[in-house]
């Protein structure tokens, strides 16, 4: 009876030697008789779980998220380099406010002594008078008009040869004949004799663009629904680089200066500009010696 027992006492010892030798795994001795059955039961090691990682992941929380602890996307805003101090010195540069534009523009042409729905008109008839023409020539058209009553019912008992005579000479004056008769109608027979108060329908009348379109707004309704760009705002919103590439047109340089240009300056960004371009930064042979962004301005750079 001892025999046998020495050969499975001997067998056991040399099956847990080999398992020991060809685990790459180091086995913790079992601590009693508990884990000695259990590893009767199967000779495989016991592995040991690894605690997962734990990952670090940023969610965008939107506004009534209740989870605080997550955390938010900061999209990067582009921004023109320097683009605060080129405005703080346009800003100096503009101070005495002696443009044309300042003088002349589309809140001076109209009467002030007139009902508010009359002003709303004359406001939007020099916009669209002003288009490719000089500050000068708009104001002494509008003076013209306004001298014969300048309201609804009479432009459009005005002749199509009168109210030319009127308005000339400003740009394409035979156009804007046609258009201010079209669009006067539009606004006796759909608003009453008053002028939209949306850019949409602004927009949809005759003659009226994009930049007349915002500038009525913020004149007329005393509403910033945009920025209001014209070829001098174009043209240097392109030399300081203030949008990101190179725009081709005034409408696709509103949408650029939108996008990043803080709201507050919208309204205050045209006319800052406009008087700029028509004082300083010309279209041709801009006065860069005598401009206080010249070490700024990436165009006065390139000269």
């Amino acid at each position: 009876m001892n025999a046998p027992w020495r050969m499975m006492t001997r067998r056991r010892s040399q099956a847990a030697g080999i398992a020991s030798q060809g685990c790459g795994e180091e086995l913790a001795p079992p601590p009693g008789p508990e884990a000695a059955a259990e590893g009767r039961k199967s000779h495989r090691p016991v592995k040991h779980p690894r605690k997962a990682p734990k990952l670090r992941v940023a969610y965008e929380v939107s506004n009534d998220a209740k989870d605080k602890g997550a955390e938010r996307l900061k999209v990067p805003i582009w921004e023109p380099q320097n683009w605060q101090q080129q405005l703080a010195n346009i800003r100096t540069m503009r101070s005495r406010k002696d443009a044309p534009v300042d003088l002349l523009g589309a809140e001076h042409c109209y009467d002030a002594s007139a009902p508010p729905k009359v002003q709303r008109y004359q406001v939007l008839l020099s916009l669209m008078l002003s288009s490719q023409t000089k500050d000068q020539v708009t104001a002494s058209a509008m003076q013209r008009l306004r001298a014969r009553g300048l309201t609804v019912d009479s432009i459009l008992q005005t002749d199509d040869d009168t109210l030319g005579r009127l308005i000339y000479p400003v740009g394409f004056w035979k156009t804007k004949v046609k258009f201010i008769k079209q669009t006067t109608a539009i606004l006796q027979q759909h608003y009453e004799g008053d002028i939209p108060a949306s850019v949409a329908e602004l927009l949809a009348l005759p003659g009226v663009g994009p930049k007349m379109a915002h500038l009525a707004m913020a004149v007329a309704w005393g509403t910033v629904s945009g920025i209001a760009v014209d070829t001098h705002v174009h043209r240097i919103a392109n030399r300081l680089r203030w949008t990101k590439k190179v725009t081709k047109s005034p409408e696709e340089t509103r949408t650029a200066l939108e996008e990043w240009l803080p709201r507050e300056l919208w309204n205050e960004i045209n006319g800052l500009l406009v008087g700029f371009g028509q004082q300083i930064c010309l279209p041709v042979h801009p006065s860069c010696q005598t401009c206080l962004n010249q070490t700024l301005c990436p165009a006065a750079q390139a000269l």
